[in-house]
């Protein structure tokens, strides 16, 4: 007969009340979703649409933070609207608090606030109110099984200038067009892994703060400066001005190999790269100072997008 493994009993009030003055938490700041007897208890289904549009600190306020987070339409506006994106992760929390990000608040359960509660303390503590839930009731908020031990509510930093993105770089890749939020997770996680100093956007591309995309590059999104274009592609003529030299990713007639192109490669290059279908468009090829394709073999016309950025990228690398 299969054995079932018993379930961890949840924590007691006073087990999370020792773990907050273990690691220096204020009491005030853990909100219990039930009638546990901590903070602001008394929340039903009605609290959950409360106070939206002024995005009220109530508990109800900000429980609509992470209602029912597989709506990807509706994520994307209201978190677009009132400036929130989702960290979803001991991890990621722990590197977008480290990147100096603000939370509005967090939603965990009581077993994983045990585990969470050191990240939360010292140098990353703040004020965000901790909300607190069985299993059950955190995933029946966020309308998925969260897994990951927590979620954070935070709020977005004001958004770079290009200018500034690119001062002292020297490798820097350049997103057209992607939507995808995998395919731009993956890039950022080849950027930050390959050494590549910024990721420029063009005004299209997917929202590197969407939840899906944060969790594919392992929260590097908030370890790689980033910017997004105004102007595109006229935009590029920055970078060409401060000395780049704009390498694009693709199958030209007159594409050299990459690696003819980083045996001699300059001491700035902006890699340019496009969508899987269509690739990058004739406008921003015409930007180009040179177009670069990775030789294929077995009637392989291209890799992935994500892949083909870190294959550039180690390619490039600076020693």
């Amino acid at each position: 007969m299969p054995v079932n493994t018993p379930r961890t009993p949840e924590p007691t009030v006073e087990q999370l009340l020792a773990a907050a003055h273990t690691h220096g938490i204020a009491p005030s700041r853990l909100r219990h979703l039930d009638d546990a007897g901590l903070g602001d208890a008394d929340v039903d289904a009605a609290d959950f649409d409360t106070a939206a549009p002024e995005r009220s600190t109530s508990t109800g306020g900000l429980l609509a933070d992470y209602r029912d987070l597989t709506d990807v339409k509706l994520r994307t506006s209201l978190e677009a609207e009132h400036g929130l994106y989702i960290a979803e992760s001991t991890k990621i929390i722990d590197r977008a608090l480290r990147a100096g990000h603000e939370p509005r608040s967090l939603l965990m359960s009581r077993a994983w606030f045990l585990r969470l509660a050191p990240v939360l303390a010292g140098d990353l503590a703040s004020d965000a109110p901790i909300l607190l839930g069985t299993e059950e009731q955190v995933d029946g908020l966020a309308g998925f099984h969260v897994h990951r031990g927590a979620l954070a509510s935070m709020r977005r930093p004001r958004p770079r200038e290009v200018s500034a993105t690119i001062t002292g770089a020297r490798r820097v890749v350049i997103v057209e067009d992607v939507v995808d939020h995998t395919n731009l997770g993956a890039i950022f996680r080849s950027a930050a892994g390959l050494g590549v100093d910024a990721v420029l956007l063009s005004p299209s591309c997917a929202d590197p703060l969407y939840r899906r995309s944060i969790r594919v590059s392992m929260g590097t999104v908030f370890q790689v400066p980033w910017a997004r274009f105004t102007a595109w592609p006229t935009g590029l003529q920055e970078l060409r001005q401060e000395g780049f030299i704009l390498a694009a990713l693709a199958l030209e007639d007159d594409s050299v190999t990459l690696r003819e192109f980083a045996a001699t490669a300059p001491e700035r290059v902006a890699l340019l790269l496009g969508t899987e279908g269509d690739g990058l468009r004739p406008a921003t090829l015409a930007q180009a100072d040179a177009t670069v394709l990775i030789p294929m073999a077995h009637a392989v016309d291209s890799l992935n997008v994500a892949a083909a950025t870190a294959v550039a990228c180690y390619a490039l690398q600076i020693e």
